[in-house]
């Protein structure tokens, strides 16, 4: 009976050193507990940059030149808009004052 156990002993200590040896191997993280960790979570890659490259970069924000630009059209389309009549009513004859007026 007494070589029984010591043939389990030494069998649960060879694994434990094959786990302890694989995880050092392979890099991963030793939990013989079982309780839940956040490695799993931290290990991967931080996706903010990936993230942030997808989208371009607003020069509209940095370039004044970009700016008076779009200013410029922006007025020009008005004022062609208000030669065909269809521009913006001025202050307090908008549709709500024409109803009210009614």
């Amino acid at each position: 009976m007494g070589g029984g156990s010591l043939k389990s002993l030494l069998a649960t200590a060879v694994l434990a050193g094959v786990t302890e040896a694989r995880a050092r191997i392979f890099g991963h993280v030793l939990n013989p507990t079982g309780q839940r960790s956040p490695h799993k979570i931290l290990r991967k890659k931080l996706i903010g940059e990936k993230v942030a490259a997808w989208y371009p970069q607003d020069i509209t924000k940095d370039d004044p030149l970009v700016m008076a630009r779009e200013e410029q059209e922006r007025l020009s389309k008005l004022e062609m808009l208000k030669r065909r009549g269809k521009g913006p009513p001025k202050k307090g004859q908008g549709r709500r004052a024409v109803k009210r007026s009614k």
